[in-house]
């Protein structure tokens, strides 16, 4: 099963809503990472091997993170707008279409009704 760390970006409510759902996740501010670089978030989230959940979209950045080896990475999409609730609810759906598979360096794009996902770059 899947470990959760998500960024203090996204609702509160999320990791609860996550935990309720069954799954491992804990929220920055939980951890003692509120406020601190993205950079820190994301050695945290490699360090205890959690992935990363942000609607950050510096982390979709494949040169600056999804380069790197990491747990996955999954960058939620929706306009500043979306309600509370219906975030969570878009990211609850994401990661029951996503159960099961192996997240470690995938780079996954969340968005109301779609989800994409990119897999590592192939080393030559």
């Amino acid at each position: 099963m899947s470990h959760f760390l998500l960024d203090e970006n996204l609702p509160r409510s999320s990791a609860r809503v996550l935990r309720d759902a069954g799954y491992d996740a804990v929220d920055v501010r939980d951890v003692g990472l509120r406020g601190h670089s993205d950079a820190e978030v994301f050695a945290y989230a490699q360090a205890s091997g959690a992935t990363l959940i942000t609607a950050d979209k510096g982390f979709a950045n494949v040169r600056a993170y999804a380069a790197h080896p990491h747990a996955g990475l999954i960058v939620v999409r929706l306009p500043n707008e979306v309600p509370t609730a219906e975030v969570n609810r878009v990211l609850l759906h994401a990661l029951i279409d996503l159960q099961g598979r192996d997240l470690a360096g995938l780079l996954i794009i969340v968005q109301a009704g779609r989800t994409r996902i990119r897999r590592p770059p192939r080393v030559r």
